[in-house]
Parts: structure tokens; sequence; C-alpha cells
């Protein structure tokens, strides 16, 4: 059996422990590093627009002058997310 640690998305420290389930039955973690403040996750997400890099995209691309539209269809999420994104960076 091997074993795979599970890295914070945070701080990317290895400290980190089971924290319930959602309600689709995705298994969360929590990051037990003091410096991180115990920020819960989930290792694989079913919807890309969530993920931090999907977000910091999200904003480079509207800086270099891509459109809502283009920015979403690019990036496969809603253009609903990109707005969302973008209001809370301003």
């Amino acid at each position: 059996m091997a074993f795979e640690p599970i890295h914070c998305p945070t701080c990317h420290g290895v400290e980190v422990v089971k924290y319930g389930q959602t309600s689709d039955g995705k298994q969360r973690f929590r990051c037990q590093d003091p410096a991180c403040q115990g920020v819960t996750f989930i290792q694989n997400y079913t919807y890309q627009g969530i993920l931090p890099e999907v977000k910091r995209t999200i904003v480079d691309m509207r800086l270099h002058g891509r459109g809502i539209r283009d920015i979403a269809r690019v990036l496969h999420v809603s253009p609903g997310t990109v707005l969302h994104e973008l209001k809370k960076r301003v």
C-alpha cells in the first residue's frame, strides 16, 4: 500500500487531518499548521472555478485586457464566477 501525503493548498504543509465530508460525499481536510489558521479544503474539486490557480488566472487575464466572456470560455467557468472573483479583488 502506498501512502500519498496531502498538502495544504495555502501553506503547502503536510500537517493535514480529515475534517468530515461535504454534502455530496467528498472528503474534507483541515490544515493544522498554526500559521495557516486551520483552513479547510477538498483534494479534488468538481467545479474548476473554486481552485485558487483558476482565481489567480482570472485576475491576470482581466489585467491583460481579456473580456469576461472570453475568460469564462477559456477557463471553462461561468461568467458569474468571473464577475464574482473580480468584484472581490476591487
